[in-house]
């Protein structure tokens, strides 16, 4: 500590002194409705303005409501997350009430209850099924966008309904409806999944939609994943060249009598307004035909031929209907037009302001018969509609008026487009911009994190960073939202975890899309480079290629999670799936575990890379195949020995070791990387492949080569989220400020020099001229380089986890950059975790909120070597920094473990 320093804690207290939990949470789930788990685990949070509060035993009641609880003991643990279900297992369709109180150090009274939850199972076996997998009897082509089919039949309820659930899900995507009524609010059901291995259903509560007398159930369904365009190699009928729908109505009356309505051959199959509907083309929705295709046209429709008696799909197994783990995708949020823009060539276009995925809802008045078409893109290039990067993904959208007099509003069901401009033909009278409202649609997700700073560009940096996720979590996480790909990249995921886990809830979203990934992979080789699985077995790539950084995920998102939520579950459940991975991966290195041959995306769209061969980077893809393996088996080694599995354990290290053994002799030369780039010493920093004594020459000549690159970026895929970890916790991070604030191009506020609102799939997506890259390949909302945004968290704002679960916060400020103040805020599974900074001259301040049942390890950046050690609540510091540059981490001793995120 130097003599003019000072460092201290003060405690505030800003909340009551009482403990007060919260109402405890049942899995990943944010809305425990429908849930597929018998014995679901209970998290619950704790506010309270003790100091340094840690929970010492816990009280749990359940039963069938809020006036019928039994209590279970109490437990005497300090952990709040995950504790397991006390009671029987539940059973299908059953409903629990749940409460729980907590004791705490500081005294032996225990908290208040908490509020009650409620969670209620949905269908848990098979034979719960009564209803049959249907669809309509008429011959389709397939091979192009079909129309919408309507499925219904009319039904007969005697008096009051008590309650009611609807269980639904199809081979396509749908929306129910009761008596003219769309159910729910979740768009693009079931969603997607690996069909054949795993097909979600839907759980709605339908109980005020029905009413004593004839009532209508129907079910419109459109094309979606299951057999529309899939894929960038223009693919239909992926899962199936026929769509169908499955639902099953369960009411109970006032005497607890229960009645079903299945789908079934006695449903009518009718056309509606939906002429076509596609994910990548668009839909064309002619209201003229509004209300055609249901039942309540009844004998006559049918006598006429608007219906048909519907067929059931043979063969249909219920065994694959499995109940969501993570939310439904909904509309989010709602942008009016910023402009309205004239074109060199004439045209109208809409400028939303903000590069989103959803769609547009518009109201319009004119004659019957008009069409109203718009076409969607996501920037301009010279003034015109930039559509070049869709490829062949029309994004248009088609309304063909009924000609009310009132007017008539539309939004598309069935489709979404990745868009900030829209192209408007064929409105009737003047424009109207009021009109026109644009529907943000995305994985409801809860929010969990935010950062912020003095730097304006930063703050619009991490904003992109935000809309880019957003965009691109729809049900899976894709890799862009516009253009005919929309896959589950591996590798993208794999790199944009940790920063992910930190802006939104994602556990239960991750769960799901991490069991497809086991499906897909099975007991044997590597992933897929996508999940779910639509990659034809066919060039570009080999059948199930060894692809470092992409196979990777197998390991690294289960370990991510396990880091920031501390659930041993994701490791649990894909340790299978690790060894697998590895195994092949091993296996593609041969005997030697060099890799030599073959070809490995490696360090994917380095900017240097020629438009047309994004895999041509300075860093040779061997290179990468090599560190990677020395990480995953490493990391995945260390899964094996926290579940228990020594042997394992022992094995995985061991290759762990043989690998960096071949990476040293191969690449590393006393502490200097054969080639000296910016990818090759990140990784080899940060991946262990150095010993320690080798670290600061490393660094060292990791800073050398930035400062020869002109501080731009010079690192793809797999050197861009390890850079400026590599350069700061080694006492660069100078070094580091100045290649995050470069605006020069390649480099992360290049894009936000030129209006960017989303981040770029490559560095240079748009020329300085506002020219389109001419790659074949170009998106303007790539989610992948954004993963620096981490980086921002835990080191310009300082915010970490020491422990899982953030049991324990590593509070680590790293001033510097010009920056006067950062701050970043995240819901932890314990409760909200806050930092903020500020610097005046050589003073520097810092406020920290620790959750309770936490603790925190504060460094301040002052070069001391000590960490503070605090409890929960809410903490301030001060000290005076030296008359130096800014402080290096290295000095601090602040190193991260190699296995932490």
């Amino acid at each position: 500590m130097t003599p003019n320093t000072l460092r201290f804690p003060v405690q505030d207290a800003a909340l009551s002194l009482a403990a007060v939990p919260s109402s405890p949470r049942f899995e990943h789930h944010e809305e425990p409705f429908g849930i597929g788990e018998d014995r679901p685990r209970l998290s619950w949070q704790v506010a309270t303005g003790i100091p340094g509060w840690v929970q010492t035993a816990y009280e749990l009641q359940l039963g069938p409501d809020e006036a019928s609880l039994t209590s279970y003991g109490r437990t005497e643990t300090r952990e709040q997350l995950l504790q397991p279900w006390p009671a029987p297992p539940l059973a299908s369709r059953q409903r629990v009430a749940v409460r729980v109180r907590v004791w705490g150090s500081g005294g032996d009274a225990p908290s208040e209850w908490s509020p009650v939850a409620y969670v209620e199972a949905g269908l848990l076996n098979a034979a719960d099924w009564q209803a049959a997998m249907i669809r309509p009897a008429w011959d389709e082509a397939s091979d192009a966008n079909e129309p919408a089919a309507r499925l219904s039949r009319t039904f007969e309820v005697a008096g009051p309904v008590a309650s009611a659930r609807l269980y639904a899900s199809a081979h396509g995507v749908y929306v129910a409806h009761i008596n003219g009524r769309r159910v729910g609010r979740d768009i693009l059901t079931p969603g997607w999944t690996s069909y054949h291995h795993r097909l979600r259903y839907q759980s709605y509560d339908v109980t005020e939609y029905l009413r004593p007398g004839t009532n209508v159930i129907g079910l419109e369904f459109a094309d979606g994943w299951w057999r529309g365009n899939l894929g960038f190699q223009e693919k239909r009928n992926t899962y199936g060249n026929r769509t169908a729908v499955i639902a099953q109505l369960e009411m109970t009356d006032a005497g607890g009598a229960v009645s079903m309505i299945g789908s079934g051959a006695s449903w009518l199959a009718g056309r509606g307004p939906v002429l076509s509907a596609d994910l990548y083309d668009g839909e064309t929705f002619d209201a003229r035909l509004r209300n055609r295709g249901w039942a309540e046209a009844g004998a006559a429709g049918a006598a006429t031929g608007t219906l048909q008696p519907a067929v059931v799909v043979d063969g249909f197994d219920p065994a694959v209907l499995v109940a969501p783990d993570g939310p439904p995708v909904r509309a989010t949020d709602e942008l009016q037009v910023k402009a309205v823009l004239g074109t060199p060539s004439g045209k109208t276009i809409l400028d939303f302001g903000q590069n989103l995925v959803g769609r547009v809802r518009f109201t319009v008045s004119g004659a019957a018969g008009t069409e109203v078409v718009l076409r969607h893109a996501e920037v301009l290039e010279h003034g015109e509609l930039g559509v070049r990067p869709l490829r062949v993904a029309k994004q248009t959208d088609r309304y063909i008026l009924r000609g009310d007099s009132g007017g008539e509003t539309w939004e598309p069901e069935y489709t979404i487009h990745g868009f900030r401009y829209v192209e408007v033909s064929g409105w009737p009278g003047e424009l109207d911009p009021g009109a026109f409202t644009a529907v943000v649609i995305h994985s409801e997700l809860v929010r969990t994190g935010t950062f912020e700073c003095s730097e304006p560009m930063l703050n619009q940096l991490h904003a992109n960073v935000v809309w880019g996720m957003r965009g691109n979590f729809v049900d899976v996480p894709t890799d862009c939202p516009q253009r005919n790909e929309r896959l589950g990249w591996t590798g993208d995921f794999q790199i944009f975890a940790a920063t992910a886990s930190f802006l939104y809830r994602i556990p239960g979203f991750t769960t799901s899309w991490l069991k497809d990934l086991a499906a897909e992979q099975g007991t044997d080789g590597p992933p897929p480079l996508v999940v779910p699985e639509v990659v034809a077995e066919k060039p570009p790539f080999p059948d199930r290629p060894v692809m470092a950084a992409w196979g990777d995920a197998a390991v690294l998102v289960p370990w991510v999670l396990y880091q920031r939520t501390g659930d041993p579950a994701f490791l649990r459940r894909q340790l299978p799936g690790m060894m697998a991975w590895l195994e092949a991966a091993a296996q593609a290195a041969g005997p030697e575990l060099q890799f030599e041959h073959g070809f490995q995306f490696g360090d994917w769209l380095d900017p240097a890379a020629p438009p047309d061969a994004p895999g041509d980077a300075r860093t040779p893809w061997q290179l990468v195949a090599q560190a990677y393996l020395v990480y995953s088996a490493a990391v995945a080694g260390e899964a094996a020995g926290l579940l228990g599995q020594d042997t394992e354990a022992e094995r995985l290290r061991e290759l762990s070791a043989r690998s960096r053994a071949v990476f040293r002799k191969r690449y590393v030369d006393d502490g200097r990387l054969r080639p000296s780039t910016q990818t090759a010493y990140a990784v080899a920093l940060r991946f262990g492949l150095l010993e320690p004594a080798e670290h600061p020459a490393a660094a060292a000549r990791l800073a050398d080569t930035v400062e020869a690159d002109g501080y731009r970026i010079a690192t793809g895929f797999v050197g861009t989220p390890l850079v400026c970890d590599a350069l700061s916790d080694e006492g660069h991070a100078t070094a580091a400020y100045r290649l995050l604030l470069q605006t020069e191009c390649p480099s992360w506020l290049y894009s936000v020099t030129m209006g960017a609102t989303t981040i770029w799939e490559r560095w240079d997506s748009m020329l300085p001229d506002g020219s389109i890259n001419e790659g074949e390949m170009t998106s303007f909302n790539h989610y992948a380089l954004g993963a620096v945004a981490d980086w921002m968290h835990r080191s310009v704002a300082g915010l970490a986890p020491a422990e899982p679960g953030y049991r324990k916060l590593a509070i680590r400020p790293r001033p510097g950059g010009g920056l006067a103040w950062a701050a970043a805020r995240h819901e932890t599974p314990y409760g909200e975790a806050a930092v903020r900074w500020e610097l005046a001259g050589q003073e520097f301040s810092l406020a920290v909120t620790v959750p309770a049942g936490c603790t925190a390890a504060v460094y301040l950046p002052d070069g001391g070597t000590t960490g503070v050690e605090v409890g929960s609540g809410t903490h301030s510091f001060s000290c005076a920094l030296p008359a130096t540059a800014v402080p290096s981490s290295a000095a601090e001793g602040a190193r991260e473990p190699v296995f932490q995120p």
